[in-house]
């Protein structure tokens, strides 16, 4: 209630409704004041360490008991683990299901730290550019060592599509090498847009909410923003599991590229 009174205030003394989106992104410091370095914890760093230990009480606590009739805890771990382990071998192939662990981390990383910031008063790290371009431009980094490391220099005949024209194969090679060195950034802003865009909509239509409380049409305006609050609460639930989905399975992609690199 308290709340909702600041806000219907702060409304009044600006000259109306007032809301700003994007403050929900803002890095702050746990503790004293200054500035942000490298090495300070932030909100930034709480969260990811929540995803972290949310990731271990699920899989390494709750599924320690390797039960034959699982609980709850343990049947999430072995759904997870199969879901991931079977999208590994479908797009990479038999040989990809070395670099398994990798994927499944990404994968269950990019998703608890998605789910734990639709919770109300958290905060979405994967909704800022910095963290989603160290997993983007990571895995760039490992799939074309890898790549380079168990083909040498044929794994540059990616880049050669000699099932082309003689004449367009040139052209052809320089859209893929110019493609292919887009895609970390593609990979990571795609993640954090995405996220950063739903959390930004729910802000929005947040504002609304209080408006019962500074004029009569809020009585028309609070139920709908609320409804509308709910509905794309449901979306993002199912946002934060397709971006992770969406974001594992390209390095699943790119890392059939390194292993296969001549299909």
């Amino acid at each position: 209630m308290k709340r909702k009174i600041d806000v219907a205030v702060e409304a009044q003394s600006e000259g109306g409704l007032a809301f700003h989106p994007l403050d929900q992104f803002q890095v702050h410091r746990l503790f004293g004041e200054g500035p942000i370095e490298w090495y300070t914890l932030t909100n930034v760093t709480l969260w990811l360490a929540l995803a972290a230990v949310g990731i271990i009480i699920v899989f390494v606590f709750g599924s320690s008991a390797r039960a034959l009739i699982p609980s709850r805890m343990q049947s999430l771990g072995e759904v997870a683990y199969s879901f991931v382990h079977n999208m590994v071998e479908d797009v990479t192939g038999h040989d990809g299901a070395k670099y398994f662990p990798l994927v499944m981390t990404l994968f269950l990383f990019i998703l608890f730290a998605n789910m734990l910031g639709l919770l109300p008063g958290s905060f979405t790290p994967t909704t800022h550019i910095a963290v989603t371009a160290v997993l983007g431009f990571g895995v760039f980094l490992f799939v074309t060592l890898l790549g380079l490391f168990k083909h040498g220099f044929h794994f540059l005949g990616l880049f050669w599509m000699s099932d082309a024209p003689l004449i367009l194969r040139p052209i052809i090679a320089v859209i893929e090498v110019i493609s292919y060195f887009v895609r970390p950034v593609s990979h990571s802003i795609r993640l954090a847009g995405n996220i950063m865009a739903g959390h930004a909509v729910m802000k929005v239509f947040a504002a609304f909410a209080p408006m019962i409380l500074i004029s009569g049409i809020g009585v028309l305006v609070t139920p709908v923003s609320i409804l509308a609050i709910t509905a794309i609460y449901a979306l993002e639930v199912l946002v934060a599991f397709i971006q992770a989905y969406v974001f594992t399975i390209l390095t699943c992609v790119y890392l059939k590229d390194a292993l296969h690199p001549g299909h």
